[in-house]
């Protein structure tokens, strides 16, 4: 990829370096293209061919730079060769560069990027992403939005290059909040309210539960009671619990498809109740478990009684815990999916206790807690509606909706379309998510309306704009003129900047896929110039 000039430039610097093409490939780079003057197309940091660098300075790079630089020559391909600060730039004959990144990106289409020799030494991966995960019997939070986004982000990243890709809703739908939640619909609730508007019935009788659970210990009690019968496997209570999953799931599918989401399985912590407790077998035949003076089940991570290190695995009733279930679950995520990488999409509280459950693989002895990862994300603040601080997601769609058919209807240049509803909801959820991936996902952000919906500048709007201007000029032009275009007409500054920004997209992909950030992505699609786009085009027409 990079059209085979990286290729071509690396067989060049073998014969020089008596070093293999492939062991070249990564260590030579597309230049970002810059503003004040046309650069080099890709340059060779001289510094990443020494294997220890620590005692070379600066002007030793430089010298090595120009010493390498002197034994190439210019082909076909490469028609100037300079150094920089340490490193060698190459560039590409002008009218070869037109015509072959053209044809490449004509050829490859939506495949664009993805052929790229960065990816030839990757082998296919099968890949687990968790993620979403809302918790069942409660309306979808907003909370959940930055895991189904980026969890989704990764899954489509990881499908393009070609892994074999498993996405996984792993619901919270076990747990003590379904003690209440029982309890709580026996005392307060409402089978005609359920059918009607399940989550959002079930949401209140939550509230009134835990209000008076909190004033009353009988109430408190009875949930603990619920809970373990749960546990034990009570056909009346299992009941109950397995009509507020079925509603919960139909009403969260109905959410994913408006953003586009979709799951090969829903799975949850109930799925490893029993498995659990073989986990806590495992731990005992161990000598890793222990009992405290409450009555629970803990380990010690330090081995030294260090508290911080200490993790609670079973309640005093027997009952199990989160980090249980977790574990138990990717135990039989590995028996079933054999997989390469399991990533979890969460948001940066649950840190620790991925750290801990990795751990806790670790010294149960299966190697393999190496291959799973925690991808972690920041906190979204100061998301509101008109009426106020959201809790529900829906809500965020509905205001996305609306907002945007009120900028819509405020452009004069807008087409009447057959459905503006979804094409609202789509231009705006396009601008949320460029709003979120634009900076690091680890970093908390203010959220603004303003500058999500802003049709100017680094937006998903103008993105969008710009998306729907250039399939207006395909559908007018199509593509088959490029075929036979005047390369000498694309050769000026602006041309050849967008020509170089192209060559850039496979490392771009490839920078993305190592650290999972989407940025990368944005990035480089913002600096797409739409405007220098437009003049070219023109050109053609």
């Amino acid at each position: 990829m990079a059209c085979g000039f990286r290729r071509s430039i690396a067989c060049q610097l073998s014969r020089v370096l008596d070093l293999p093409p492939e062991n070249l490939i990564k260590s030579i780079s597309a230049v970002p293209i810059s503003k004040k003057e046309e650069v080099a197309d890709f340059q060779l940091s001289v510094d990443s061919l020494l294997e220890n660098n620590n005692g070379h300075s600066r002007p030793d790079m430089q010298v090595q730079a120009t010493r390498l630089a002197e034994k190439l020559k210019c082909d076909t391909v490469v028609s100037e060769i300079s150094t920089g600060q340490g490193t060698v730039n190459f560039k590409i004959n002008r009218e070869l560069l037109t015509k072959t990144v053209l044809q490449q990106v004509i050829e490859d289409g939506p495949k664009y990027g993805l052929k790229s020799e960065l990816f030839s030494d990757v082998p296919q991966k099968k890949i687990v992403v968790e993620f979403s995960s809302p918790n069942v019997a409660k309306k979808f939070h907003v909370g959940h939005l930055r895991s189904t986004i980026i969890g989704n982000f990764i899954a489509n990243l990881k499908e393009a290059l070609g892994h074999q890709v498993t996405r996984i809703n792993y619901l919270g739908d076990w747990g003590m909040q379904f003690g209440l939640l029982g309890t709580g619909f026996q005392l307060f609730g409402y089978e005609e309210k359920l059918q009607s508007n399940p989550l959002q019935h079930l949401f209140e009788v939550y509230v009134q539960v835990n209000k008076e659970a909190a004033d009353d210990k009988s109430v408190a009690k009875s949930a603990r009671e619920f809970f373990q019968r749960l546990e034990l496997g009570d056909m009346q209570a299992l009941a109950l619990w397995q009509k507020f999953r079925d509603l919960s799931i139909e009403e969260y599918v109905r959410i994913y498809k408006r953003l586009g989401v979709h799951f090969d399985e829903y799975s949850g912590e109930s799925f490893y109740r029993e498995k659990s407790q073989e986990v806590l077998k495992l731990l005992d035949s161990k000598g890793l478990l222990q009992k405290t003076i409450k009555g629970t089940a803990v380990v010690d991570l330090s081995g030294n009684s260090d508290p911080s290190s200490i993790c609670t695995v079973m309640r005093s009733d027997g009952t199990s815990l989160y980090a249980t279930r977790d574990l138990a679950a990717a135990i039989d995520r590995m028996d079933k999916y054999h997989f390469d990488r399991m990533i979890y999409v969460t948001d940066k509280g649950q840190k620790k206790h991925f750290q801990q459950v990795f751990q806790l693989l670790q010294i149960m002895g299966y190697d393999w807690a190496e291959r799973c990862q925690h991808v972690p994300f920041g906190v979204v603040q100061g998301m509101k509606t008109r009426r106020g601080d959201v809790t529900f997601l829906e809500d965020v769609l509905n205001e996305i909706q609306l907002r945007m058919l009120q900028n819509m209807a405020s452009v004069k240049t807008t087409k009447e379309l057959e459905n503006p509803q979804e094409t609202a909801e789509r231009v705006g959820l396009a601008a949320l998510i460029i709003q979120d991936f634009k900076g690091l996902l680890l970093s908390d952000y203010q959220f603004s309306w303003d500058r999500v919906f802003q049709s100017r500048g680094d937006t998903g709007v103008f993105l969008q704009y710009t998306h729907a201007r250039l399939h207006s000029l395909e559908e007018t032009f199509g593509c088959g003129y490029l075929n036979d275009c005047n390369t000498a007409c694309l050769q000026e500054p602006q041309s050849v900047s967008i020509l170089q920004h192209l060559l850039r997209f496979d490392e771009v992909l490839y920078r993305s896929s190592q650290d999972l950030q989407p940025r990368h992505i944005v990035s480089y699609l913002l600096t797409l110039r739409p405007d220098f786009i437009f003049s070219e085009l023109s050109v053609l027409s």
